[in-house]
């Protein structure tokens, strides 16, 4: 960061692990190891040519105390700096500026640095401003929320004290609107200007994960390129032997007492700094198997065989969860998605996810939301060999049957479309779906599907109302899985198609024999009878 010219000597200025020590004693309080540890990092981070810095300690390591410290050593060590506070609420952020200010009139170190009585306008609740050699219009220290007007302000520190909480990461919605306003940093910080994140994860889709989540649209982490500092409360060796950060206060039996009151999702997350969700969801994505496979259509003699990363297929359901498809104007999806799914059923009693998509519309184009959605559907329907979709009627979804039937006339894509209508409550129906079928590990998914929003919605959905984020894609596969995504008769005896027989070429709108092993078989005679 930019270091203007310092009040008083150089040499005087003490680095931040004594300024700590000096405070502590001053309280009459001990600095524990990894209060010396952490200090000597900020110190170094912030002295170094990478000021972008993640601190994450577990919860009640005292790391708010020890950046409110750091706060005024900054300004300790340099009285023309401009700190920025940022918290979920200003409620919080004010709390850490109340905390500096205490500091600054306390320490023996900075005792110059508080203005004069006169000066009582400049030593506000949110906000003071610090005796300073430069003329600044920002103050030194001021407090925001998260939600706060930040624009036009300038600061050469920016501190994001525990900006993620379950209010502002608990729905994707939430998280897209935490980013957005947290990517306006960049305009308020100076060239050369320091960062640093404190915090602890409160979801899978966290701020501070340290790996992209693709099925969140991110191809690098939020804060890709930031030095990291992890401080868990426990740590283990390859034997599983554990060693505590703060023996003192936190030793094996106060940690077993914790997790069993919180419970092990909450505990790895606020303890073990895990990025999974507080709240745990009902479905764990690890069930599903991955593959890579593609299908396989081939036809001999008459007969049609679909087989899938080596499996005969004999079902398939295809779903349509109907919504209006139209983005918001930041591009970010606000309302529900419509969706389309498709799952296989193989002879083998496996289910296959081959297919999902979110469908989209695009405002320029001549045809109608409605007519671009048929038209997406139906060439779903056709790339996947798909003999039907069942559309469900409920809302907007009504009218649109008709209109699809239509469409598939016109390109000539040989597929039934079934009307349904869903009287069950919605989280009763994805409950039903999922749960046996993931109990028993018979649920795969194309590594496709797992750069879509539905691991995501899959991961965090939860059966007792409490969810409030989006469920489309898992509600358009619950539909697939729930209308025969499989098949109870055995099927015919005929044999996939030597690999030699492709696929077929066939005039438009003629329709393809099933591959699902019901179709009969004519064999051409040449006999007279």
């Amino acid at each position: 960061m930019t270091v203007p010219a310092r009040v008083g000597a150089e040499a005087a200025r003490k680095g931040f692990v004594a300024f700590v020590q000096d405070w502590n004693r001053l309280s009459e309080l001990s600095t524990p190891r990894h209060h010396r540890d952490l200090a000597a990092w900020l110190e170094e981070r912030c002295r170094g040519h990478n000021r972008n810095m993640l601190l994450m300690a577990f919860r009640g390591a005292g790391k708010s105390s020890l950046v409110g410290l750091f706060a005024a050593w900054l300004l300790y060590d340099d009285p023309n700096r401009r700190l920025l506070v940022l918290a979920a609420d200003l409620k919080l952020a004010k709390k850490m500026v109340r905390n500096v200010k205490r500091i600054i009139e306390r320490h023996p170190d900075t005792a110059g640095l508080k203005p004069p009585a006169r000066d009582r306008d400049q030593w506000a609740q949110d906000q003071f401003t610090v005796v300073r050699t430069r003329e600044l219009r920002d103050p030194s220290m001021i407090a925001s929320g998260i939600g706060g007007n930040i624009t036009g302000s300038r600061a050469d520190v920016v501190i994001c004290d525990d900006v993620e909480v379950p209010r502002t990461s608990d729905s994707a919605v939430k998280r897209d609107d935490l980013r957005e306003k947290l990517a306006e940093i960049e305009y308020v910080l100076v060239p050369g200007g320091a960062q640093l994140y404190v915090g602890t994860p409160h979801s899978y889709y966290t701020i501070y994960a340290d790996e992209p989540r693709p099925e969140a649209g991110e191809s690098v982490p939020f804060l890709d390129g930031f030095e990291r500092k992890l401080l868990p409360v426990y740590t283990e060796d390859e034997t599983g032997r554990r060693t505590y950060a703060w023996p003192k206060r936190f030793d094996e039996a106060q940690v077993n007492r914790m997790r069993k009151a919180t419970g092990p999702n909450k505990f790895s997350s606020q303890m073990l700094l895990k990025p999974v969700n507080i709240a745990e969801g009902w479905f764990d994505p690890g069930r599903l198997g991955i593959y890579d496979g593609e299908l396989d259509y081939r036809e001999s003699r008459g007969r049609a065989v679909l087989t899938l990363n080596g499996a005969r297929l004999a079902s398939a359901s295809c779903w349509w969860d109907p919504a209006f498809a139209r983005p918001s104007a930041e591009g970010v999806r606000r309302g529900d998605s419509s969706v389309v799914a498709a799952v296989f059923g193989s002879e083998d009693g496996r289910f296959f996810l081959h297919r999902l998509r979110y469908l989209t519309v695009d405002a320029a184009d001549e045809h109608s939301e409605a007519e671009q959605q048929c038209r997406q559907v139906a060439a779903f329907l056709r790339d996947h060999h798909l003999p039907n979709v069942r559309v469900e009627i409920n809302g907007v979804g009504r009218f649109l049957p008709g209109q699809l039937r239509s469409v598939l006339r016109k390109t000539g894509t040989p597929a039934a479309v079934i009307e349904e209508s869903s009287r069950k409550a919605k989280a009763e129906r994805i409950e039903e779906a999922y749960a046996a079928i993931l109990a028993d590990n018979r649920l795969l998914a194309h590594r496709s599907v797992w750069s879509t929003p539905f691991i995501r919605e899959m991961r965090e959905w939860r059966p007792d109302g409490s969810y409030r984020g989006h469920d489309d894609g898992l509600d358009a596969v619950a539909g697939c899985l729930l209308c025969e995504p499989y098949r109870f008769e055995k099927p015919g005896a005929a044999r996939p198609a030597a690999p030699g027989a492709g696929a077929v070429e066939r005039p438009l709108g003629r329709p393809r024999p099933d591959w699902r092993g019901m179709a009969p078989v004519v064999a051409p005679s040449d006999w007279d009878v």
